[in-house]
């Protein structure tokens, strides 16, 4: 398991990387089941990940999603081998268009509620544009409210990282939580540069309490300083046990 530093990925050179994991997938896995932590996200950068992402899965059924390569062909596949949700990017696109009978198709596959939909973007001109293909091809596809709403009965869910700002822990994009925050749809993920708890209550409030997040890079389990993993464990249960 690795950190990658954000849109770094490519065919032809090493990713940049703050974290390599010495220990396997499904230690992590463990981990987030002891302290009843769902809806992790396993993503398969490019090939040779799939024993790793299966361990992991393995390891706490129908609590984690997949991501990285999924298509009509495989996400049946990949909910049978105990995945909660398949993660969506690269393959609802062509041409830079979203391919709606794509999402179609999906949704009868194998359900709106298995479907989760990264629409990671990168900030242009002002515009927040879906980044695909390890976040080195811009789209014509651009995150606003008519969008979210156009796509919300495809996914139970939206994952959009923050892609500028992704692997630094350097603090998190807020222009880009508070259009996310702005709408009120299906449940949506931001992930992107959380360095400490305070960026955490930041998105809370940018987010209007509609936003949940993700971290990785400063988190200590993946070698950063910023922020303790039993803390958030601790966190993540004293909100479980409140109404929301």
């Amino acid at each position: 398991m690795k950190q990658i530093v954000g849109a770094t990925l490519t065919d032809t050179s090493a990713p940049e990387t703050n974290f390599e994991a010495t220990r396997p997938s499904d230690w992590f896995a463990t981990r987030y089941r002891e302290n009843n932590l769902r809806g992790g996200h396993i993503i398969q950068l490019g090939p040779g990940n799939e024993l790793a992402a299966r361990a992991a899965l393995a390891a706490w059924p129908g609590a984690m999603q997949i991501g990285g390569g999924i298509t009509i062909d495989n996400a049946a596949a990949w909910l049978e081998a105990g995945a909660s949700h398949v993660i969506l990017t690269s393959w609802i696109f062509e041409d830079g268009k979203i391919r709606t009978d794509r999402l179609e198709a999906l949704r009868s596959e194998v359900g709106k509620d298995r479907i989760v939909l990264d629409l990671s973007c990168r900030k242009r001109a002002g515009d927040y544009v879906i980044a695909t293909n390890r976040w080195q091809t811009l789209t014509d596809e651009v995150v606003t409210h008519a969008l979210l709403n156009r796509l919300a009965g495809y996914s139970s869910e939206f994952l959009i990282h923050a892609v500028d700002v992704e692997g630094l822990a350097a603090g998190i994009d807020p222009d880009l939580v508070a259009l996310l925050g702005g709408w009120d749809g299906i449940p949506i993920t931001y992930a992107g540069g959380i360095a400490t708890l305070d960026d955490i209550a930041l998105i809370e409030e940018l987010g209007r309490g509609r936003v949940d997040f993700t971290v990785g890079s400063a988190l200590d389990l993946f070698g950063g300083t910023g922020l303790r993993y039993e803390e958030l464990a601790a966190r993540e249960s004293r909100r479980g046990s409140l109404p929301r």
